[in-house]
């Protein structure tokens, strides 16, 4: 008796299984993998880890990690060093993000009119951000060390104890440094914005009387509101993972814990002290802060 053999799927099926551009889907796998593998599998196994009494082991042992349910985020909360480092961040981002805003827009309105010079000083601008961190810490060091150029053009005005070892003006410094350091990448972000503002809305503006700094605010302001929401976004995002800056400018969070972050409290406690536990639940805790910045920033600049 002849078999018959399944019929083969049609290829009105495949597409409505694969949708309307199948090899849109095998070209996005590749980067659809990546991101499972360095960014999900990460943060599932740092979420799994705060929940458990979990510590490095040789390969292949067979250990017992328990359930420990939120013992570990207890210890965090209790922890003055870890309140300390988040206390830091915020302020670093209430410096940070306002400052990063305000004068990338600036600048990058001035570059967007026809100025002499105008490529010479969008490539100045963007040459920190390119710039290895080692190389330009050493240069703020110089600067604002006690016996610093910052400290001998001040003269008597000058801090005592000095710009990064003050425990009060360690972290306003670090964030003017990270400031000036992105602050290339985000002029390109709302130069391109910039494009997109119709040049018949300042001319309108100029008609009705507006002066320059109302065609800025209420023409260019309104118009880049979509990169001013992906600006203050990254700029959080890159506060809150805040490590190398005060790392190096500071020797590791100092003086007294006065600059230290939540990651380099991370790396402390996972790394230095062995509780890779304690470290998984501040970055638990630090992924949330962020996004729910991010969601209430995104909805205050994008009402109407």
């Amino acid at each position: 008796m002849a078999t018959t053999s399944a019929p083969a799927a049609s290829p009105r099926r495949l597409t409505a299984l694969l949708g309307r551009q199948p090899l849109g889907i095998l070209f996005a796998a590749p980067y659809a993998v990546f991101l499972a593998a360095i960014f999900a599998y990460p943060m599932g196994l740092a979420v799994w880890m705060s929940f458990h009494d979990y510590f490095f082991a040789a390969p292949g042992a067979q250990v017992d990690r328990p359930f420990v349910g939120f013992e570990n985020y207890q210890a965090v909360i209790s922890d003055p060093d870890v309140r300390q480092s988040f206390v830091n961040v915020g302020i670093f981002l209430i410096i940070n993000v306002p400052l990063t805003v305000g004068l990338a827009l600036t600048l990058a309105a001035a570059l967007d009119r026809a100025v002499r010079f105008r490529t010479f000083l969008r490539v100045s601008y963007y040459v920190p951000y390119v710039t290895a961190s080692v190389a330009l810490v050493a240069v703020w060091m110089f600067l604002f060390s006690k016996d610093g150029m910052v400290n001998q053009i001040l003269g008597p005005l000058a801090p005592e104890p000095s710009w990064l070892v003050n425990s009060t003006l360690a972290m306003p410094v670090i964030a003017v440094f990270v400031t000036w350091k992105q602050l290339g990448m985000f002029i390109l972000l709302y130069l391109a914005a910039l494009q997109n503002v119709s040049k018949d809305l300042y001319d309108a503006a100029a008609v009705d009387g507006a002066s320059r700094w109302g065609q800025f605010r209420h023409v260019t302001v309104p118009g880049v509101r979509p990169a001013t929401t992906l600006v203050v976004i990254l700029a959080t995002i890159t506060g809150a993972n805040l490590f190398t800056e005060p790392y190096l400018l500071t020797g590791g969070g100092g003086p007294d814990g006065a600059s230290s972050s939540p990651v380099f409290v991370m790396y402390q406690k996972g790394i230095e002290q062995g509780n890779p536990d304690t470290a998984a639940a501040i970055g638990v805790i630090l992924m949330l802060m962020v996004l729910a910045i991010s969601l209430v920033n995104r909805k205050l600049l994008e009402r109407d």
